[in-house]
Parts: C-alpha cells; structure tokens; sequence
C-alpha cells in the first residue's frame, strides 16, 4: 500500500515542487523579489516545508496565466 501511495506522488508531475530558486528562474525575477511579493502576498502561491519555502508547478503556471494580458503576443 505505501508503495502504490509512493508511487502515485512520484507520478504526479502536476504537483512538482520548486525552491523559490527554481521558481525565480521560471518568472525571470529576482528571489528577493519572489520573497517581497510573498510578504506582500501578492505572488504565486506558496507554503512552507519546515524551513523552506516551495512552490508547485500548476500554482506558479496558473499564477503567470492569470497576469497575462494577451497584448504581448505575436
């Protein structure tokens, strides 16, 4: 049973998890700014892991959609 359970979360590439590194990559941003707008609580969804801050891959995906305004497409 815990296999399968392991298995699953290993399969489930929706909910990848990114260090705020990673993240900060993915926006093309500074993690200083990453982490204002955590402060702010105007970034991507976040949470916390113990001492680290992470940031599912569908959260920040749907977060840089959402401020898309479409008049920067070719």
């Amino acid at each position: 049973m815990a296999e399968r359970n392991a298995a699953r979360i290993h399969d489930d590439r929706d909910q990848k998890l990114l260090t705020i590194d990673e993240a900060a990559a993915i926006v093309r941003a500074p993690v200083a700014t990453l982490r204002y707008w955590r402060h702010l609580g105007t970034g991507p969804r976040s949470f916390r892991l113990g001492r680290r801050v992470l940031y599912r891959y569908d959260d920040l995906t749907s977060w840089i959609n959402s401020h898309h305004d479409g008049r920067n497409e070719m």
